[in-house]
């Protein structure tokens, strides 16, 4: 009888041990089917870029049906799991019956219980928070031209990241880098009227990378006007007044909200174990504790890390090789032969500072300026799935070299009902 293998979401974790299986199963061995919300999977490193315009968003996605060519990807969101049953149930109604099952839901932004921030605060961590923030920006700044109201301009063109980790600081450095060039087309707009703020709870930022590349960073973004603050936290929002722990207050329209992550909350609804933040609990060969017919890898799974003890970290670099690993260990256990644990070491850390700007560490080596943001690029275009969307992120790159960055923004996409519906009243 052939297996049925089940992947649920479309992420690092769930692409790559789509694409392991395939490359490791027989045709006929097992039937695959792959979960996700999305028919498409998120390159979110390349999210700063789509967001400032040097990558179009369409090709910071990849297409799953485009990459999987033996995997039946279903567009769907689970809703329920059966395990006892091995049935898992779509929100849709579907029902997909299984004889193992890979979660890979991913995480959602942590947020914390800050007045104001569910109606002023924006993510950072798909497509759609990329395009709106590229969209704001260039808005704040057109409403900021056509007033002459100094307190409404200042609050336009005042804007606010917490969260100093690789997305708050990638993303404000790539939309500060947007803003700048974007300054050449407005008549009474300089760089020196906006005010760029960075808001983190530590003693520094880019944790990751090391103490010294931080600070280095940090002096960085403070050479380009860029106001860090550290140690302080956002203690309110309401009414777009922007209030920090360190006493200073201040009227923004943006609020970027980047601290961290946590597992997905349907996690806690699947009757698996479970460790005390909600993730997924695993042994070292990314199966579930008593369970020998589920998986875990990613955000929402607390993976065993061997080589320094702990838990892995939610990094993409952790989270792709899991999935290269449980398609190891899935087809493994289909044939019955010997599983093998996870094991990584993090190589490093790659942050772009905005164009030609940037930090890395690969092991013991450390880069600064120009050649960390060169290596921060080639890594992540080497690693995107696909050549064709290698080639298209390189074509990007290639018109950018010799046009300046197109700063149209396309907030009325938001209102797509909005010219019938006035044609219609008109009319009427």
């Amino acid at each position: 009888m052939t297996a049925r293998v089940v992947i649920v979401g479309g992420g690092y974790v769930g692409l790559y041990a789509a694409l392991g299986l395939e490359r490791r199963l027989q045709p006929g061995e097992a039937e695959v089917t792959l979960v996700n919300p999305e028919s498409y999977m998120t390159y979110q490193p390349f999210l700063p870029e789509a967001a400032s315009g040097n990558i179009e968003p369409r090709h910071v996605v990849v297409p799953l049906r485009t990459v999987l060519r033996r995997t039946r990807v279903v567009v769907g969101q689970l809703a329920s799991l059966d395990h006892a049953r091995q049935k898992a149930t779509l929100a849709s109604g579907a029902v997909l019956d299984y004889d193992h099952v890979v979660i890979a839901l991913g995480s959602i932004s942590r947020v914390l219980p800050v007045p104001g921030l569910s109606e002023r605060g924006v993510g950072f961590k798909t497509v759609a928070e990329a395009i709106h923030l590229r969209n704001h920006v260039l808005s704040c700044m057109d409403r900021a031209e056509s007033t002459t109201d100094r307190e409404a301009r200042r609050r336009l063109l005042t804007f606010c990241f917490v969260g100093g980790g690789y997305a708050g600081v990638e993303a404000l450095a790539e939309l500060e880098d947007l803003a700048r060039d974007a300054c050449r087309l407005f008549s009474t707009i300089d760089r020196d009227e906006m005010r760029w703020v960075l808001v983190e709870a530590m003693a520094g930022i880019l944790p990751e990378i090391g103490a010294g590349l931080g600070d280095y960073a940090i002096d960085r973004l403070r050479r380009r006007g860029i106001e860090v603050h550290l140690n302080t936290r956002l203690e309110s929002a309401e009414g777009g007044v922007m209030k920090l722990s360190n006493g200073e207050s201040f009227a923004s329209e943006t609020l970027v909200w980047t601290t961290g992550v946590a597992p997905h909350p349907l996690l806690r609804q699947l009757g698996l174990p479970l460790d005390d933040r909600g993730r997924l609990a695993v042994d070292e060969f990314l199966r579930l504790h008593d369970h020998d017919d589920a998986w875990a890898g990613g955000d929402g799974a607390a993976v065993p890390d061997l080589t320094t003890g702990g838990v892995c970290p939610p990094t993409a670099q952790h989270a792709l090789r899991q999935g290269r690993r449980l398609a190891a260990n899935v087809s493994a256990s289909l044939r019955g032969q010997e599983l093998a644990p996870f094991r990584y070491r993090n190589k490093g850390g790659l942050v772009s500072l905005g164009r030609y700007k940037g930090v890395a560490r690969v092991g013991p080596v450390r880069m600064k300026g120009a050649p960390a943001w060169f290596l921060h690029r080639t890594y992540h275009v080497l690693m995107v799935p696909t050549f064709n969307r290698k080639a298209r992120i390189l074509a990007d790159w290639t018109v950018a070299l010799f046009f300046k960055r197109d700063v149209v923004q396309l907030g009325s996409l938001a209102e797509w009902r909005k010219p019938l519906a006035d044609a219609i009243g008109e009319g009427s």
